[in-house]
C-alpha cells in the first residue's frame, strides 16, 4: 500500500460512509440504519432518503438508538447505529456492554465527530476515550480507518463480520493517504511505507502525519517504517512484532489520549513478543477545549514534528 503523492485531497470521511452505506442497502435488504437526531451532520440521511422504512431516527435519545440496533439485529437485520462519538460510545457504554457486546448481536456502532478535531464544540463533544472503553470490550472489533476511502471499505468489511464492531471517524476532511484500490480486511496492519531505523504506527489521521515525519526523517537519512492500524481490535500483532524485531523501535500516534488507546494496545502486544522502546504521541491525561480542530491538534502535540521528535526518542534509548 503505497500513499497518493502529497499535496493529499482533504475529503470527508463521513461522506464516505455515507455512500457505503447506500451501497450496502442497494445489495441487502436486511442493512438498516439507526440515527439519533444527527443524521444530517452525520450524512446519513442519504440512506434514508433511499431507504425510508429502513432508517429509523430515534431523537436524541442515544440510549433508545442503541437498544433499537440490538433489537432489530436480534430480528435478523445488520444494524447500523451512528451518532457522534461522544454521545454513541461513552453516553451508551452500559447499553452497548450488555445489549450488544455481551449479547454478541450484529450491531455496527459507527461514530462521527471523534477526537480533538471535532474543534469548536470543545471538550465536552471531543471523545477522546472511546478506543479504550470500546477495545476493553470482549466480543468488539474496533475500527480507525486512516481517511474517506478506507472509512467506505471498513463499512462495507463490517456489514460483513457477524457482530458487533465499533469504528470512530472524524468531523473534519482528513488526508487522503490510501487509494482505491488498497486492500482493505478488518485485523491486518497495512505498511504504507517501509523502512529500517524506526516503525511509526498510526491510526485515523495521525496515519497521515507519520508518513510526513517519515519523509522528514528521510532528509536525515533516517529510514522509517509507517505502519497503518486501522484495525486496533483484533490487533495484527504479528506485524507489530516484526516491527518491532526489524526496526528496534515503534512510536505509535493517535488523535485520542494515550491513557488506554491504541498505543497502549500495540505496547501490550509487542511487550509480549518482542520488548524495544516505545514512544506514545497523543493526547496526553487532559480534556480537549473549543478552537479549530487543526489547530487544536498542533497546540496538543499531534504533529509530524512530534512523531519526528519520539523517533528520535526512541532510537536514543535504543542505542543507549
Amino acid at each position: 500500500m503505497n500513499a497518493p503523492a502529497r499535496p493529499w485531497k482533504m475529503e470527508s470521511q463521513r461522506t464516505y460512509f455515507a455512500n457505503a452505506l447506500v451501497h450496502l442497502g442497494e445489495g441487502n435488504p436486511n442493512v438498516v440504519v439507526v440515527g439519533a437526531d444527527t443524521t444530517e451532520s452525520i450524512k446519513t440521511i442519504a440512506f434514508g432518503k433511499k431507504f425510508p422504512d429502513r432508517m429509523f431516527n430515534i431523537g436524541i435519545s442515544e440510549q433508545n438508538m442503541v437498544s433499537v440496533a440490538a433489537g432489530l439485529a436480534a430480528a435478523g437485520k445488520i444494524a447500523f447505529a451512528s451518532t457522534y462519538a461522544v454521545f454513541g460510545a461513552a453516553h451508551t457504554y452500559n447499553v452497548i456492554r450488555q445489549s450488544v457486546a455481551y449479547t454478541k448481536l450484529n450491531v455496527k456502532l459507527f461514530c462521527s465527530h471523534a477526537g480533538l478535531t471535532t474543534g469548536m464544540d470543545g471538550a465536552t463533544h471531543q471523545m477522546n476515550e472511546d478506543i479504550g472503553l470500546m477495545r476493553g470490550l470482549p466480543n468488539m472489533a474496533v475500527l480507525v480507518p486512516a481517511d474517506g476511502p478506507q472509512t467506505g471499505k471498513a463499512t462495507l468489511a463490517a456489514a460483513e463480520r457477524p457482530g458487533p464492531v465499533y469504528c470512530r471517524f472524524s468531523r473534519a476532511d482528513f488526508p487522503t493517504v490510501t487509494g482505491p484500490d488498497d486492500p482493505f480486511e478488518i485485523g491486518p496492519a497495512y505498511v504504507m511505507r517501509d523502512g529500517s531505523d524506526v516503525t511509526l504506527v498510526g491510526c485515523g489521521i495521525m496515519v497521515s502525519r507519520c508518513l510526513e515525519a517519515a519523509e522528514a526523517l528521510a532528509a536525515e537519512r533516517v529510514s522509517a517504517r509507517v505502519l497503518n492500524l486501522p484495525t486496533i481490535k483484533p490487533l495484527d500483532a504479528a506485524s507489530l512484532a516484526k516491527a518491532a524485531r526489524d526496526t528496534g523501535g515503534i512510536v505509535t500516534a493517535e488523535e485520542h489520549t494515550i491513557v488506554n488507546g491504541m498505543g497502549s494496545a500495540v505496547a501490550a502486544a509487542v511487550s509480549q513478543e518482542h520488548p524495544v522502546p516505545i514512544e506514545m504521541v497523543g493526547v496526553r491525561d487532559t480534556f480537549g477545549e473549543s478552537g479549530d480542530g487543526f489547530q487544536l491538534l498542533e497546540k496538543y502535540g499531534l504533529t509530524a514534528a512530534k512523531v519526528v521528535e519520539a523517533a528520535h526518542a526512541v532510537m536514543k534509548r535504543r542505542d543507549s
